[in-house]
C-alpha cells in the first residue's frame, strides 16, 4: 500500500461520520446490516478506507447496498442522486482518450476506477441500485462494457428517465458534462 493511499487520522474520523450518517439516514438501503460491523470491516482494511474516502471526495455519496454471507463482505456503491460530479466529462476508457484527436477529457471512467481503487457498475449492478432509489434522472452513468461492443469502438451507459432504466450506446470516445461514471466497492 502506498503511503498516499492511507488516510490521516483526522481524515479517517470525519469520513467514518459521514458514512454513518448517511448510513443511518438511508436504513432501507441496507436492512439487517449494523452499522458496528461496517465500520469494523473498515477500519480492518485501510486501503479499502482510502478507496471508500476517493468515492466521497468525487462526491459519489457511498453506501452500503448488501451484504455477502459466504465471503463476510459488504458491497458499497455510490448513491449520489445524480452521476458524481467529480468523474463527470471523461470518455469511457483509455484507448478512447487517446484515440480522441482534439478536445481530449481528462481522464476515462476506467482509468478513474482503477485510480481510485474500484470498479465501475455492470448493468446488471445499475439496474439493483435503481431497484433502491431513482438515481440519475438528469445525468447518465457510463456502465462496464463488453467486449464485444468496445472492440467495434463503442460504450454503454445507463440513466433514469419515465421511470425506468434504460441502456443506450455512444462512441467510446464521446463525453458529456453530464455523464460519469458509478462505481462500486466491496470490503
Amino acid at each position: 500500500m502506498k503511503k498516499s493511499n492511507v488516510l490521516t487520522a483526522e481524515q479517517h474520523e470525519q469520513l467514518l461520520c459521514i458514512v454513518k450518517a448517511r448510513f443511518e439516514q438511508h436504513m432501507e438501503r441496507h436492512p439487517n446490516i449494523a452499522w458496528e460491523n461496517v465500520q469494523a470491516k473498515l477500519e480492518a482494511n485501510p486501503e479499502q478506507l482510502w478507496s471508500l474516502n476517493e468515492m466521497e471526495r468525487t462526491e459519489g455519496e457511498p453506501d452500503v447496498v448488501a451484504y455477502h454471507h459466504e465471503s463476510d463482505e459488504y458491497t458499497f456503491m455510490d448513491c449520489s442522486p445524480e452521476s458524481p460530479k467529480g468523474r463527470r466529462s471523461i470518455c469511457y476508457d483509455d484507448e478512447a482518450l487517446q484515440a480522441r484527436k482534439k478536445n481530449k477529457p481528462e481522464d476515462s471512467a476506467i482509468n478513474m476506477a482503477a485510480t481510485m481503487g474500484i470498479e465501475i457498475l455492470t448493468e446488471a449492478e445499475y439496474r439493483s441500485l435503481q431497484q433502491l432509489g431513482n438515481f440519475d434522472l438528469k445525468t447518465s452513468s457510463w456502465v462496464l462494457t463488453p467486449p464485444n461492443i468496445r472492440k467495434l469502438g463503442g460504450a454503454i451507459f445507463c440513466d433514469r428517465r419515465y421511470d425506468t432504466v434504460f441502456m443506450y450506446h455512444n462512441g467510446a470516445d464521446s463525453y458529456y458534462g453530464a455523464r460519469g461514471f458509478r462505481g462500486s466497492l466491496t470490503v
